[in-house]
């Protein structure tokens, strides 16, 4: 059952378009990854599907209802986890908490059941009557987990959860957004990170200048895009034709960038047999990854 969709969903902002004509549907329960870089038009997706922007053009539902910025219920049943930690610094974690809880009108007896559990749920519980000017940044961000699941929500939207936290903190993000998979929440996810949509999202689409440039589950877009092993061999570029000439029999694409010459194949062992006979100095050879499939769909030069 699809609890998102949209049809050529666009949105302007004067001569710029920022999301410009894209289709996709969310299942129930399911984490989808929108992956792109800084100005792809994921935060505006998303802001669309939160009713916080009004969409130009196609259509947009959510649960239903069309998604419109005066769509309280939608609201009412979306957590939203946001890029940047807005706490209150002044007040304790609890006092966040239940101050949040006052704007969906959960009675008071039930709001303090609500925050215990959920500040255990993100292993804050001692934490609970610390102001937030005194939690690190990794505890803020759960805090805002917990913020975001107040109102029991049937989807929640998490803008880059991770970004800046150190490894341990995001790790625990993780497993926390994990957990709500297993309760059946919806998940949209919006992130820089291929390692963290690799660990969430059943499905993905990577974002570029306001359009989708792939969609798919992320082990098969590796596959399909990739292939199985990645091999890169640090040398200069007059080497590149010496290079091809040897792989010539195998089934593999080449991309440059820099200094760096990099080979794409489902054929790794070959590959690999060829070029010991050249005696390279620095080759690495690797799995696939997401961040590969990113990099070849949207480049490696650095986006503004």
């Amino acid at each position: 059952m699809s609890i998102i969709t949209a049809k050529n969903l666009t949105k302007k902002y004067k001569d710029f378009t920022a999301v410009d004509g894209i289709s996709f549907e969310i299942k129930e329960g399911e984490c989808f990854g929108f992956l792109g870089p800084n100005g792809a038009g994921k935060t505006t997706t998303i802001k669309m599907i939160h009713c916080v922007s009004p969409k130009d053009a196609g259509e947009l539902t959510v649960l239903g209802m069309p998604a419109t910025i005066d769509n309280r219920e939608i609201r009412k049943q979306t957590g939203v986890i946001p890029q940047e930690t807005n706490l209150d610094g002044g007040l304790t974690a609890y006092e966040n908490l239940m101050i949040f809880a006052e704007f969906f009108d959960i009675p008071h007896k039930e709001a303090k059941k609500r925050v215990a559990d959920l500040l255990k749920f993100v292993e804050l519980e001692s934490r609970a009557n610390n102001k937030i000017d005194e939690l690190s940044g990794g505890m803020a961000r759960r805090l805002l987990i917990a913020r975001a699941l107040l109102n029991n929500p049937k989807i929640m939207i998490a803008d880059e959860p991770t970004t800046g936290l150190d490894p341990q903190a995001k790790h625990l993000i993780w497993q926390r957004l994990r957990k709500l998979k297993q309760k059946r929440v919806t998940l949209v996810l919006t992130t820089q990170y291929m390692e963290e949509a690799s660990q969430l999202c059943d499905r993905i689409v990577i974002m570029h200048n306001g359009k989708f440039l792939i969609e798919g589950i992320p082990s098969v877009l590796i596959k399909q895009e990739i292939g199985n092993e990645v091999v890169e061999i640090r040398i200069s570029e007059d080497k590149d034709s010496e290079i091809k000439s040897v792989l010539n029999s195998c089934a593999c694409e080449f991309e440059r960038a820099g200094d760096t010459l990099y080979i794409y194949s489902k054929d790794d062992l070959s590959i690999m047999r060829n070029l010991v006979e050249l005696k390279l100095p620095s080759v690495l050879h690797r799995k696939a990854s997401l961040e590969d499939v990113f990099l070849k769909l949207t480049g490696r030069g650095l986006i503004e």
